[in-house]
């Protein structure tokens, strides 16, 4: 990238690009202007600090993701909608591993106020859970449960610790199904 024609826009995508090939906490505002060829003081008229850096990689990761969750669901329901929501969410955290870690990242609700992607995953995990008849807390559980799941597999996939030859995608699509089943049977809160 040339030094002429940066913006906050090509700042947060090259420090994206950054965090897939090193790794999201291995991110600097140093490294990233090593990156780009310039000088850390010229990132600074892009970024506040290395927290604002992060915050923005993350903003830019919900929205990619938010995007592909709502195309994978659209249309669909129950079962259907859960492994497409699974396939997206996976696919996504193999593809974008520093992006991904980027999402697993709490931000203060001010960070996000004018980007959409957070609120859009939080509408997209909501309308694939409403064919399960949850209300909270029901629904928050389940919905913890789903992305503990989604989580721990993959991070373990992208780390190579499943060392067993049953295939992957066998396994994944066993979970899912798993899920379904548990979601369709889900008990009520007694609160």
């Amino acid at each position: 990238m040339v030094r002429q024609g940066l913006t906050p826009e090509k700042v947060v995508a090259a420090a994206a690009d950054l965090a897939d090939d090193i790794g999201f906490d291995r991110v600097t505002v140093s490294g990233l202007a090593r990156q780009l060829g310039v000088r850390d003081a010229s990132l600074y008229s892009h970024v506040r600090n290395l927290d604002d850096l992060r915050s923005r990689i993350t903003l830019l990761a919900a929205t990619e993701l938010a995007a592909l969750l709502g195309d994978a669901v659209a249309g669909r329901a129950g079962r259907d909608a859960l492994g497409a929501f699974g396939a997206a969410y996976r696919g996504y955290a193999l593809r974008h591993p520093g992006r991904y870690a980027s999402t697993n990242r709490r931000l203060d609700p001010g960070d996000f106020a004018g980007s959409p992607g957070p609120q859009r995953i939080l509408e997209i995990t909501s309308a694939m859970f409403r064919s399960y008849g949850l209300a909270d807390p029901d629904l928050t559980d389940a919905v913890r449960l789903v992305r503990s799941t989604f989580h721990g597999f993959t991070a373990l996939e992208a780390a190579g610790g499943f060392g067993h030859p049953r295939d992957l995608d066998t396994s994944w699509d066993r979970a899912i199904d798993a899920l379904d089943q548990l979601l369709r049977s889900w008990p009520v809160s007694r609160a």
